[in-house]
């Protein structure tokens, strides 16, 4: 009997467990350890960073970049509703109300051409997700913060490792988050960092994640005690986690390469389909350089999408949607929202398929998925 195809399964480099086991031995589990900081160094290098620290998550990230940006109750902020919650939440904990632009049809990130006329007295961010590990148009986005004085947070959690215009993903804004969720190219089951790329943010930020306290300063020499000075919470990834995401990211670029194949095999194989306009792939702009974090195509209706979910989950190959738009749900709707207000992300939700895409997915079984898309499509 065939195994199934899983939608997802972690991938280990092999040095994950002996790096751990260094953390327990050492005595030395909480956060910041020698991981957490080997983690902090090999970002910074890679993605020439100003600063960047190690989070518990991604929504950890977004919402100390909430903070250090001072958003206040009234103050609105700008991003696209085909997104994850946290995109959002981590601003409406501060008070702050969600307005949404909606989505490009072809790289599914936030229509950069409408931002502009969502912008009030009121907006203090925009908050652009580089959806599937594709960049926004970034310059854009700038041109338009730097005309209205606001901040740019970039949601790069689908993004570590991708560029635009050979900047990494993360980096361009004032302030960037990632994520390491078990679901990400490189994981640690639950974790994220934030990338400060504005000199101001660092010191405090050091303090937030310190439950408030400047125990940084501390633990350099600087001080000779540490106590309360600011508002903050526990956002110190633990040092176990750190160490195994520093070995997962020794071998980020493999990884990413290797993803690479898996894409580019969908993709050459799935093309037929698409110049007879059954389905559509995704779209990468020439400025961007992907992670390859997700591979997804577009069906013809939502009634098509789901019929072949079935289909496939009938042969045991798991595959799944992705964002059901933000504006469309119960807690969207309480800011006035309904359905209707951003056709593009509405219709690409209800179009869209994830296929199965992670480094322990044999070519037999890639063969499988693609024959079976056929046998339904075809």
């Amino acid at each position: 009997m065939d195994a199934p195809i899983l939608f997802h399964k972690p991938y280990m480099t092999g040095n994950e467990i002996p790096y751990m086991l260094k953390v327990i031995q050492s005595g030395k589990l909480n956060g910041d350890g020698i991981f957490s900081q080997s983690c902090h160094e090999f970002l910074e290098k890679r993605f020439r960073a100003s600063k960047v620290l190690l989070t518990t998550s991604c929504t950890a990230a977004l919402e100390m970049a909430a903070i250090l940006l001072d958003i206040q109750m009234g103050d609105e902020i700008i991003l696209p509703p085909f997104t994850f919650v946290s995109s959002a939440n981590a601003f409406l904990l501060r008070g702050a109300k969600p307005v949404f632009v909606d989505i490009r049809p072809d790289t599914l990130n936030i229509d950069e051409t409408r931002i502009e006329s969502a912008v009030t007295a009121k907006t203090k961010a925009i908050v652009p997700v580089h959806y599937a590990g594709i960049s926004a148009e970034m310059d854009a986005i700038r041109q338009i913060a730097q005309k209205h004085q606001l901040k740019v947070v970039e949601d790069a959690a689908q993004g570590v490792n991708a560029q635009y215009k050979n900047r990494f993903l993360g980096t361009i804004g004032d302030i960037g988050a990632y994520s390491f969720h078990a679901t990400k190219n490189v994981t640690c089951g639950e974790g994220g960092a934030i990338v400060l790329n504005d000199e101001q943010y660092c010191e405090r930020a050091e303090i937030l994640r310190e439950m408030g306290t400047n125990r940084k300063k501390f633990l350099r020499g600087e001080i000779d005690q540490y106590t309360w000075v600011d508002m903050g919470s526990s956002f110190l990834i633990a040092d176990l986690l750190a160490a195994f995401l520093f070995a997962q990211l020794e071998q980020m670029e493999e990884i990413t390469s290797k993803r690479k194949k898996i894409y580019e095999a969908y993709a050459d194989a799935l093309r037929p389909l698409e110049k007879k306009g059954i389905i559509r792939l995704p779209v990468i702009p020439s400025e961007c350089t992907p992670n390859y974090h997700t591979f997804y195509i577009l069906l013809e209706t939502g009634e098509r999408r789901n019929w072949l979910i079935q289909k496939l989950q009938e042969k045991k190959i798991f595959s799944t949607f992705h964002f059901i738009p933000l504006h469309t749900s119960p807690y969207g709707k309480k800011f006035g929202y309904r359905e209707g207000d951003f056709p593009v992300s509405e219709s690409l939700s209800k179009r869209l398929l994830r296929l199965p895409f992670h480094l322990g997915l044999t070519p037999a079984e890639q063969e499988k998925v693609i024959e079976e898309i056929y046998d339904c499509l075809g």
